[in-house]
């Protein structure tokens, strides 16, 4: 049975660590840690340390870490997802399942269409590290700063570099094909605009169709990174 993993905010380094916050909240008070007690520390930068809990205090723990274990489960490609984001109530699945997808950079879209959201960026990490935590990730998905979508298509350099918009093409095939990097592009409740389409496709942009359903925000950004993420990789 895997051990338990927990996050570490600053840099592991040397032979101890010390845990604060809710992480050591989670520990005390939900897990009644005691000293012995074997969990797995991570700090987002990749690798991880096997831990025992050396002791425990009012609101902090101390561990014993074990020796740095390169272990990586990212994609062997970088992949950015970029989104006219959902009403608050469905931002934390989106977050969550981007991580799961192993999606390296997460960008919050302001669009024509786009709806007001009371994120903040605090609850957005502590999503990225949930889910983190849960799916093995050693490595934080980043959560940037919202940008407009025409500063955002003008500046990203993916080679591979697809929207999903309502008459696109059908299939990604050809563009999984492409070796480089991937970004993608998902529109906000009732999609881009002909023209935010048209100044995509003017950017080299590619646009594809996902279907003759209606999807959600959240679940056609989710199916387009699983189809590119699966079938980049059956190549």
């Amino acid at each position: 049975m895997m051990a338990d993993r927990y996050f570490s905010s600053e840099p592991l380094e040397g032979p101890t660590a010390t845990l604060a916050g809710s992480e050591a909240h989670h520990l005390l008070h939900v897990m009644r840690a005691q000293p012995g007690l074997e969990l797995v520390l991570f700090d987002g930068h990749g690798g991880e340390h096997s831990a025992v809990v050396n002791q425990c205090h009012r609101s902090t723990v101390e561990l014993d870490l074990g020796p740095r274990q390169d272990v990586e489960r990212e994609l062997p490609f970088s992949l950015s997802l970029a989104v006219g984001m959902p009403r608050d109530d469905r931002t934390r699945w989106l977050i969550e399942k981007g991580v799961e997808m192993g999606v390296n950079r997460f960008i919050p879209l302001r669009t024509e269409r786009s709806v007001k959201n009371r994120e903040n960026a605090d609850k957005l990490a502590r999503y990225v590290v949930e889910a983190s935590k849960q799916c093995g990730r050693n490595r934080l998905m980043e959560v940037a700063a919202s940008l407009t979508w025409s500063t955002w298509i003008a500046g990203e350099t993916a080679e591979c570099r697809v929207l999903a918009h309502p008459g696109g093409r059908a299939v990604l095939g050809s563009y999984c094909k492409m070796k480089g990097d991937v970004s993608l592009a998902v529109g906000p409740e009732g999609g881009f605009t002909e023209g935010e389409v048209k100044q995509a496709i003017e950017q080299g942009w590619q646009v594809v169709d996902l279907g003759e359903r209606i999807l959600r925000i959240e679940t056609a950004a989710i199916t387009l990174a699983s189809a590119m993420t699966i079938l980049r990789q059956l190549e």
